[in-house]
């Protein structure tokens, strides 16, 4: 070899290592947009914002931007499994991430497995994705079914009802979660009995023969699992037939404003839920959070947009901390990662790869004709987590 022809091959090599070092950071994003538009648009919206704060403070590793790329899963696992393929084999991303519904997140969380590739579930509230079916490759960010039922059960103790009905959407999530309040309400409340069940198929609840077997049941509080257009039919029919006069009400989900929001006139006075209350936060990180994304997008956020925004934020802390994209070293740094999101700082557990995220717990309030939450507090999602023991042995079969 001549040392022109040396002299130009050192050059080339030159230009594909700097060219390398720029490319960008590819983060792959798989989720049921079309089918759940509610809390996906806003949750879009929140890693939009994330990854343009990464990269206007500089990208990551030595100047990379980052860079999204969405596919749709049609809410089906199967499509969710072929995306995911093409999003590594034909993209080439670095980093996999997303998913709503529980059985789609399920499905990801085994193809991670099998693929040895780093993915972490961004929504996706069933258990199993990091207790009986976890693995080292899957992370999750939101609270659970258990941790966010765990919340709630105290409050559904100090109402002192003996009968209690259950109504859920007939997948994972609900089966879960309906699993998960008869367990920790019979263990705080012992004479508890459940005397009514209705889990109707997801996104098809026939309103009127559901809520007329829940009232048939004579039950003294309901525990409703509903989300989205199902839930409002649920509360439209229940208004109607008066399911919800002289009942209380624990209800998962509902105080998030994707949820809320719809029900505006309809909305039921005083039920205990789970959500989000965006305009009355008052910590600094929320605040400022609030601040930009209200710059950028002319609206106020929804809990999809804080997902979506903590999601990103935590890719970016992992691979700063991992110093790489590789999937190994991915899985590493995320052990015990600790993450600044909108809600206060949270941090992975080395135990099960689940996020401390929490929840806010309060009541709902028809308030000139809108729904918003009112009397709410912040629970810190390590405090409804079952301890290092317990999830050994949740784990063992997997």
């Amino acid at each position: 070899m001549t040392i022109t022809t040396r002299l130009f091959a050192a050059a080339l090599g030159a230009v594909a290592l700097a060219a390398q070092a720029q490319a960008p950071i590819k983060i792959g994003e798989v989720n049921s947009y079309k089918a759940q538009p509610a809390f996906l648009e806003p949750y879009k919206k929140g890693m939009e914002l994330a990854v343009d704060e990464v990269n206007a403070a500089g990208g990551l590793l030595g100047g990379r931007k980052l860079e999204l790329i969405t596919r749709d899963d049609n809410a089906n696992p199967g499509d969710a499994v072929r995306v995911a393929e093409e999003l590594l084999s034909r993209e080439k991303i670095d980093v996999l991430t997303g998913t709503f519904l529980s059985h789609i997140g399920l499905a990801l969380t085994d193809f991670a497995k099998q693929k040895k590739t780093f993915f972490l579930a961004g929504e996706p509230l069933t258990d199993k994705i990091v207790w009986t079916n976890g693995n080292a490759y899957t992370y999750r960010l939101r609270p659970s079914t258990y941790m966010q039922v765990a919340m709630l059960v105290p409050e559904a103790a100090k109402l002192k009802k003996k009968r209690w009905a259950v109504v859920y959407p007939n997948y994972e999530y609900g089966q879960s979660a309906a699993a998960s309040f008869k367990e920790l309400l019979k263990k705080a409340q012992p004479d508890v009995e459940f005397v009514g069940e209705q889990a109707p198929p997801l996104g098809k609840l026939e309103a009127g023969p559901v809520v007329q077997a829940l009232i048939d049941a004579k039950p003294d509080a309901v525990f409703n699992v509903l989300f989205g257009a199902d839930l409002s039919k649920f509360v439209r029919e229940g208004n109607t037939r008066g399911l919800f006069t002289g009942r209380e009400v624990v209800s998962l989900l509902t105080g998030e404003p994707e949820y809320l929001d719809p029900l505006k006139d309809e909305t039921p006075n005083g039920w205990i839920v789970t959500g989000y209350p965006w305009n009355g936060i008052n910590t600094n990180e929320h605040k400022a959070f609030l601040a930009a994304y209200q710059k950028k997008f002319n609206d106020y956020p929804r809990l999809g947009s804080v997902v979506g925004y903590a999601l990103i934020k935590s890719v970016a802390a992992g691979v700063a901390k991992a110093g790489s994209t590789d999937s190994e070293k991915m899985v590493a740094a995320f052990r015990g990662l600790a993450v600044d999101t909108p809600f206060g700082r949270i941090t992975y557990r080395p135990e099960d790869n689940q996020s401390t995220m929490g929840a806010f717990v309060g009541r709902t309030k028809n308030e000139g004709g809108k729904g918003v939450m009112v009397d709410y507090r912040y629970l810190d999602g390590a405090k409804y987590l079952p301890s290092a023991d317990e999830v050994k042995k949740l784990r063992a079969a997997n």
